[in-house]
């Protein structure tokens, strides 16, 4: 199961508007195809996958606190 959220490209500006807040995040390729996820702040979690190239796309959802994101988590990936 994947996040039903829309893709969104991982570049600089995807990340800047990425709330510094936990979340679950879902990495993807540039035919849309999920290819990693992970729980963590947003944007850290964004800042690096950008960094390191680890995909094309990303979409997310906000958590309120690390327990809760990890849970979202469990339901939804």
């Amino acid at each position: 199961m994947s996040l039903r959220k829309p893709w969104r490209d991982l570049d600089r500006s995807t990340v800047a508007a990425a709330p510094d807040r936990y979340g679950v995040y879902e990495l993807g390729d540039a035919d849309g195809d999920a290819v990693g996820h992970g729980v963590g702040v947003l944007r850290d979690e964004l800042k690096e996958a950008l960094a390191y190239g680890d995909a094309e796309a990303v979409r997310w959802v906000v958590a309120e606190s690390r327990d809760h994101a990890e849970r979202l988590a469990d339901e939804r990936l």
